[in-house]
């Protein structure tokens, strides 16, 4: 595979997912949930190095992040935790827009840098990412971010049925499980996205 070819700058974005506090923080929610964090630093970094090698190859950076307020609020997910034996009024919400969880965390948006606010797992559901992406003649994603089964899975998948060429760099990924974070993976290798790491993109786009 020409990789070179592949995510050259001029047809390529960096899409960092939902690297925010409430994901990636030992003070975010998912924190004091007590989850396993232990892989998200180096995902972070990787995702920073790769922001960084995107700018310095002039290939847009786009962040995408979750952020909710009770009128966004998806009646589906409720009442299914109220199924699972939950109550989804007795936890905070993850990413309330103007909560310190909300707040970017690891790579930051430069001056310019288009952000998209989600509410739901995947951009491309409601957001305008999509003419957005068309508007800057992108036609290949490198995605990054958290987590890799989830918001990362359902990013790429909808990326993917709207005819991108969607790149995963798996080392810039994270999931609070290992077994999580391989299985979605697979399941992105087997059929929707092509995986590469930081260092194979860095070499691409020249740092």
């Amino acid at each position: 595979m020409n990789l070179e070819h592949w995510i050259a700058p001029d047809r390529t974005a960096l899409v960092i997912v939902d690297m925010q506090v409430d994901f990636a923080s030992p003070e975010g929610l998912t924190g004091q949930w007590g989850l396993d964090l232990s892989t998200v630093p180096a995902a972070l970094a990787a995702a920073e190095r790769l922001a960084a090698c995107a700018r310095a190859a002039g290939a847009p950076v786009v962040f995408v992040g979750l952020f909710t307020t009770p009128e966004t609020d998806s009646d589906a997910w409720g009442e299914r935790m109220r199924r699972l034996g939950n109550d989804p009024e007795a936890s905070p919400a993850l990413c309330r827009v103007g909560a310190p969880g909300s707040d970017f965390v690891g790579p930051q948006p430069a001056p310019g840098e288009l952000v998209f606010r989600k509410t739901r797992y995947s951009p491309f559901w409601d957001t305008d990412i999509d003419a957005q992406l068309n508007a800057l003649d992108v036609d290949t994603l490198v995605i990054a971010g958290l987590t890799t089964e989830c918001c990362v899975a359902d990013t790429a998948k909808d990326a993917f049925n709207r005819d991108y060429h969607v790149f995963v760099a798996a080392d810039a990924c994270a999931a609070y499980e290992p077994d999580l974070h391989a299985g979605a993976l697979k399941m992105l290798e087997l059929n929707t996205a092509i995986l590469t790491d930081t260092a194979s993109i860095a070499a691409v786009w020249g740092a």
